[in-house]
């Protein structure tokens, strides 16, 4: 039954289309008539009620339905008409007679007016209203589209409200657009209605006179009134839905359903109300004028005007009395009131841990109501890098922006831009291999995240550059890697005390005296952080917390340098390390020569910030230009670089490398597991 119920617009179509082709017998037309003139009624009232034509925006495609509909009637009451003497059903008769009422030439005339007022009056205006109101809602576009940049730009709208607003401007460009097309079916439909009057009376009197033998003036009753009645159970469903069409296009500044905004608006006026009753006490004295009836109605204009005038003097007197004391009791009502407290200012320089900001175009990516996925990725990102990491990143916020490119995006930290990308969402993203097998056609870009040569790709490319070798990936995931890796790069940043401290109170419902023992009494507070930012900072897991505080607690003494309590760390971290580092059982890696590594001992001096890595400007260059060769070999077999140092200058290589390599990893022997095959794909040499 649901399914049924699911496609009962298709088996209304079928059954159209039936009409058209299949004879349907009187009692089968009397029903199909019926619910035609019951459904114009319901649309013609649905039309009255809306507040908005958007509310009715299927109406151009009922209109088509119901068009159908109607001229699938109009066939097979003709075919009835012409092959059964008139014989069309009980509601075309009834209808026929009751017009003509013996008289043929009033009858029609009747029809004709009615059929005239349709086409020339309702439908012509209709379709003008309708081709005007298209054109001015296209053309007004781009000013609706600046006005609310505008207003987001001021802070007058949110984000949120933005994307409503365009979303609605974009719905009426296509609805205005649907109804101008659709007002040439109506105008279409009252022009067949002439062709099939003209037919089934010509039609009738031949077939009536000259096959069925009957006289003229049997002919002539005969079908007159089947004429009649299938014009008018044709042409009053029709100036219904006529009517309706002309409502829906006439009430682009309505702001209630019709009975609201006639009542608001005629009640509002109870001056021109008054000025009626006396207009109609004037008229009275002409001559031969129905003195009661229009007494009696001015009266009524009257003394309506007059408490209409009286209520709506009520209800000033109230408003201003509420406003009086909304004023006395210091509330604020305008923006500008709000931020006359200086307290209510701070709420606009706070910033957003995460931001992302995107064009317009890449709205459905995000739209959850479009079909958006790009909340639910983060959420999984997020739920993956806590259990992998043991940090939980911010909530990242969403917002689109009116100062970027349609497909542009950008990546916020702290408020202030790390990353952008540019994103065709009718495309796809081909990863170009070593030695393709092909080539196949796109634009030529760069992957956003790992700044792989690549190509945007129509759809129906995808399949033959996957044979080709290419990694074809979709718009949404090329964006939500790019912000996934920013995030990973990026991460220590976003670890501050609050996070710290939620981390360590995890800790203290196991081992409570563990923390307190760590802290304040070996290191304080902040030290701790910066321990934790350290590890981040070179994509080192701080999920075992207890480790972390085990060694600190074992090692290190109070006031210690938090850069070699860090160094500790790392050692006791070993399987942690080798875990994130290792794919398969074996790491492969980039050594220094012997004689290298002995350089930069002896090159490390003290100064008043610490120990730092004191080398002449050409060795520096030297391994800079080595180091850079070495990611190549990285590249080709998709893994992440790890360098592999003594302990002794570890950390002052990696502080060296990460401001022109920040991707680098610099690891030490006794960081990794004694189980891991390392090999070595390079090394770096004294020049």
């Amino acid at each position: 039954m649901k399914r049924l119920l699911n496609n009962s617009v298709a088996l209304f179509v079928i059954v159209i289309i039936l009409l058209l082709i299949i004879p349907m017998p009187p009692f089968v037309l009397d029903v199909m008539i019926i619910i035609n003139i019951s459904l114009s009624m319901i649309i013609l009232l649905i039309s009255m009620n809306i507040r908005e034509p958007l509310e009715f925006s299927i109406f151009p495609s009922l209109l088509l339905i119901t068009t159908l509909f109607r001229l699938g009637i109009n066939v097979s009451s003709t075919r009835n008409i012409l092959t059964k003497q008139g014989q069309a059903g009980q509601v075309i008769h009834s209808f026929g007679s009751f017009v003509l009422q013996g008289n043929v030439v009033v009858g029609f005339i009747i029809f004709f007016i009615i059929v005239l007022v349709q086409f020339i009056v309702i439908t012509k205006g209709a379709e003008r209203v309708a081709e005007v109101a298209a054109r001015f809602t296209l053309d007004a576009m781009p000013g609706k589209q600046m006005a609310i940049d505008a207003d987001l730009s001021s802070g007058l709208i949110n984000e949120q409200e933005a994307r409503i607003r365009r979303n609605k401007i974009q719905r009426e460009a296509d609805f205005y657009g649907a109804m101008d097309g659709a007002t040439k079916i109506v105008k279409g439909d009252a022009i067949m209605a002439l062709i099939i009057t003209a037919v089934n009376l010509i039609g009738g009197f031949a077939i009536g006179i000259l096959m069925s033998g009957m006289e003229l003036s049997q002919a002539l009753s005969v079908y007159s009134i089947a004429t009649v009645g299938d014009g008018l159970v044709s042409q009053i469903p029709a100036l219904l839905i006529s009517t309706s069409t002309g409502m829906i296009v006439t009430r682009a500044v309505s702001e209630g359903s019709l009975n609201e905004d006639v009542s608001k608006q005629f009640l509002a006026q109870p001056r021109a109300i008054m000025m009626t009753g006396i207009v109609l006490l004037v008229l009275m004295l002409v001559p031969g004028m129905p003195k009661i009836q229009m007494a009696i109605l001015a009266a009524v204009l009257i003394i309506g005007g007059y408490k209409l005038s009286q209520k709506i003097e009520e209800n000033a007197s109230l408003e201003q009395q509420t406003k009086e004391q909304t004023e006395l009791s210091g509330a604020p009502v305008t923006e500008e009131e709000y931020y006359k407290d200086i307290n209510n200012i701070y709420s606009l320089i706070e910033v957003e841990p995460i931001e992302m900001e995107f064009g317009y175009s890449l709205i459905p990516l995000v739209d959850e109501s479009s079909g958006g996925k790009m909340i639910n990725r983060i959420v999984i990102f997020r739920r993956q890098y806590a259990q992998d990491m043991g940090f939980v990143i911010p909530s990242v916020r969403l917002r689109d922006s009116s100062g970027l490119n349609t497909n542009q995006y950008i990546i916020k930290i702290r408020g202030e831009e790390v990353a952008r990308g540019e994103i065709l969402v009718d495309h796809y993203l081909a990863l170009e291999p070593s030695n393709p097998s092909g080539v196949i056609d796109g634009i030529e870009t760069i992957e956003p995240a790992y700044g792989i040569p690549s190509k945007w790709i129509l759809p129906e490319n995808k399949e033959m550059a996957e044979i080709y070798g290419y990694t074809v990936i979709d718009p949404l995931s090329v964006m939500i890697t790019h912000l996934s890796e920013t995030i990973k790069q990026h991460a220590y940043e976003l670890l501050n005390r609050q996070e710290v401290n939620l981390l360590l109170e995890n800790v203290k419902k196991a081992v409570p005296e563990l923390v307190e023992e760590v802290i304040p009494g070996l290191m304080t507070f902040g030290s701790f952080q910066k321990i934790l930012v350290n590890l981040l900072k070179e994509g080192i897991p701080i999920k075992g917390m207890e480790t972390i505080l085990e060694t600190i607690a074992n090692t290190s003494v109070p006031g210690e340098d938090t850069a070699k309590v860090t160094e500790k760390i790392r050692v006791a971290l070993k399987r942690t390390i080798t875990r994130r580092f290792c794919t398969g059982g074996q790491m492969r890696v980039v050594t220094l020569d012997a004689e290298l590594e002995k350089n930069l001992v002896q090159c490390l001096s003290r100064g008043e910030q610490g120990t730092y890595l004191a080398v002449s400007p050409d060795i520096m260059q030297s391994i800079l230009t080595q180091v850079g060769e070495e990611i190549k070999k990285f590249q080709e077999i998709s893994q992440e670089v790890i360098i592999l140092t003594s302990q002794v200058i570890r950390v002052y290589l990696y502080q060296m490398l990460e401001q022109f390599y920040p991707s680098v990893h610099v690891l030490a022997f006794n960081e990794i597991a004694d189980n891991v095959q390392i090999q070595a794909i390079g090394n770096i040499k004294q020049e």
